[in-house]
């Protein structure tokens, strides 16, 4: 056990991670020069595409250190982006150190800082690690006074490395081994494994990623998953390299991988613990907190006949992303579908591209918002998930919207940008404090209906990236909530309507006709899109008919013979408009998200 280390790679997003860890799979001959790619650890096309890690990987490399000794270290790679955050939990749950990693153009950003304080709160051992210093644009002493700053440590204590070129690899891989404890744990004791991840494979079944604790794992042992109380037979277990590798036994303080065959998606929780099934008093491990969804949102079947196959292809993706929640639904335009929770808009839209990919399903996902509280006059009191649950506004005496208490740390030359926003989003500034000279924090409360949208998005841009968000639930307020319906032709759209405040009603309404405007295909009739709010219309626009110029043929003569032919057609576009039925194409929906682009 004292040659096994298990560390992490934190950093914010585009700071070079999956370079880094790139250069430590090379430098230590873990990936031949044939395999060797970019972003070897991110096996998603969708991560190639973005240039980001959406899924934390973990691969084990054996290390010959200076001192001639052998070591066994686990790395598990962690994404970037926020939406993921509870995927960095996960890895940090399975490690006992972590380099953090600062880009030398960058300096210090949000996610450093929220990853950092995930870390320490895990007691783990940092090594702060200032990457891509062979840049033109590095500032190498300005980051090294940040990092001290932050984590208050000795100026030589902070490593220079190049992920691209591989400079200073080799120190951070001693420093790996000197600095980072080995596992605790005892291998006498009963079995104990955090199980951290799980993949869906359809030859195996589901193979699940584990950390062991204490006690070690052997093939053929009977095991026990502790939260469903299930056993099973450990028919193939082993350790993380490029591929998976087939192993007798897994020891203590160990990553590794086991099969037995499940096939059903309820029976693996990320986060439970495997013991044998011998043990009779099996100890849960202390797991990570519960996912917080911050978004919801509609994802349906575009043919209704796929809906048990699309909740087959959740329950598997579910496994792979435990962070995904959803709760079944139904709605008029669209049949049965999911209700869905996410972390943030990247997430929901990182999952609607996977199920196309990965499971080949198309979807169409409505607008997504927040859960109501509706007060009846009967004393009645409704959760309202959803447009088409709100209640009649005749019957309704008031509404409750949900608020959070939200952390903003940032530097002080965007507090201008950043008060600007939060008040525009009707938020409540209600301390402000400076964490260092170059740091403040700012705490608002808000309405979580006006975050859902673009809220982060805007955050970033406003403040060049320099803005860390964090927020905590703050119970439910009185608030002027109305339900806008989107009509075309007079005929409602439920997957368009939306919960709104009042007082942004009449704006959204406009943005959305016009945007629709552009989206739906022109037909044969005329279509008018109107946005209403119970009765009233708040806005509108046309979409003028496709016409054929039906006078073509006819030329010179009397002008009464034109006009007969357009009356004839005036008549048809009329018994057209009756029948005909407008499609709303998939952009549409999406577009709703999208509006102040």
């Amino acid at each position: 056990m004292k040659h096994i280390r298990n560390f992490c790679i934190i950093a914010h997003i585009d700071h070079g991670k999956s370079t880094l860890a790139d250069r430590l799979l090379q430098t230590t001959n873990t990936i031949s020069d044939r395999e060797m790619m970019d972003q070897v650890l991110d096996d998603m096309d969708l991560e190639r595409e973005k240039g980001i890690t959406i899924k934390s990987h973990a691969i084990q490399i054996n290390y010959k250190a200076r001192n001639g000794e052998q070591f066994v270290l686990n790395l598990i790679d962690t994404p970037g982006h926020v939406d993921f955050s509870y995927e960095v939990s996960r890895a940090l749950a399975a490690c006992e150190g972590a380099l953090l990693l600062v880009d030398a153009t960058q300096g210090i950003q949000a996610q450093t800082i929220s990853n950092l304080y995930l870390a320490i709160d895990n007691d783990l051992e940092i090594i702060p690690v200032i990457n891509k210093i062979d840049m033109d644009g590095a500032m190498i002493d300005e980051v090294k006074d940040q990092i001290i700053d932050l984590i208050g440590c000795k100026p030589e204590d902070i490593l220079l490395a190049s992920g691209r070129t591989g400079l200073g690899v080799d120190e951070v891989l001693e420093a790996i081994v000197e600095k980072i404890p080995p596992p605790k744990g005892d291998p006498q004791a009963p079995l104990q494994a955090l199980i951290f991840d799980s993949v869906f494979n359809s030859f195996r079944g589901i193979i699940v990623y584990y950390r062991v604790l204490n006690g070690t794992l052997r093939k053929g042992d009977k095991v026990k998953f502790v939260s469903t109380n299930q056993e099973y037979e450990a028919d193939e277990i082993g350790v993380l390299k490029l591929k998976m590798t087939e192993k007798n036994e897994v020891g203590t303080g160990d990553v590794g991988y086991i099969i037995t065959g499940i096939k059903n998606a309820k029976e693996v929780k990320v986060g439970d613990t495997i013991t044998l099934a011998s043990n009779q008093k099996p100890m849960m491990i202390k797991g990570f907190e519960e996912v917080k969804p911050m978004v919801f949102a509609g994802i349906y079947p575009v043919n209704t006949d796929e809906f048990e196959e699309l909740r087959d292809c959740m329950e598997k993706l579910q496994l792979n992303d435990a962070s995904l929640t959803f709760e079944l639904e139904t709605s008029q335009a669209l049949g049965f579908g999911f209700r869905c929770g996410f972390l943030g808009m990247l997430h929901m839209e990182i999952i609607q591209e996977r199920l196309e990919r990965e499971f080949n399903q198309t979807v169409i996902t409505t607008v997504p918002n927040v859960s109501f509280i509706a007060h009846t006059t009967k004393g009645e009191k409704i959760i309202v998930n959803n447009p088409t649950e709100f209640p009649d506004p005749v019957k309704t005496e008031r509404i409750e919207e949900p608020y959070i208490k939200a952390q903003i740390i940032t530097k002080p030359e965007y507090i201008g940008n950043i008060m600007t926003l939060c008040l525009g989003k009707r938020g409540i500034l209600i301390n402000q404090s400076y964490l260092t000279t170059s740091r403040v924090e700012l705490i608002f409360e808000m309405p979580l209906t006006e975050i859902v949208f673009d809220f982060y998005d805007k955050l970033k841009s406003q403040t060049r990236g320099y803005a860390s968000f964090d927020y905590h639930p703050a119970g439910y307020r009185d608030s002027d909530i109305v339900k806008m319906d989107i009509l075309l032709n007079n005929d409602k759209v439920d997957a368009l309507s939306a919960l709104i405040h009042r007082s942004r009603a009449h704006d959204f309404g406009r943005k959305l006709c016009e945007k629709l405007k552009e989206l739906l295909p022109r037909q044969q009739f005329q279509i008018a899109i109107q946005a209403a709010i119970g009765a009233k219309i708040v806005a509108r626009e046309n979409i003028s008919a496709m016409r054929k110029d039906v006078t073509a043929k006819c030329y010179g003569g009397d002008i009464s013979r034109k006009r007969k032919l357009l009356e004839k057609q005036k008549e048809g576009k009329k018994r057209m408009r009756q029948i005909g039925n407008v499609e709303v194409p998939q952009e549409a929906f999406l577009a709703v998200l999208k509006l102040d682009e």
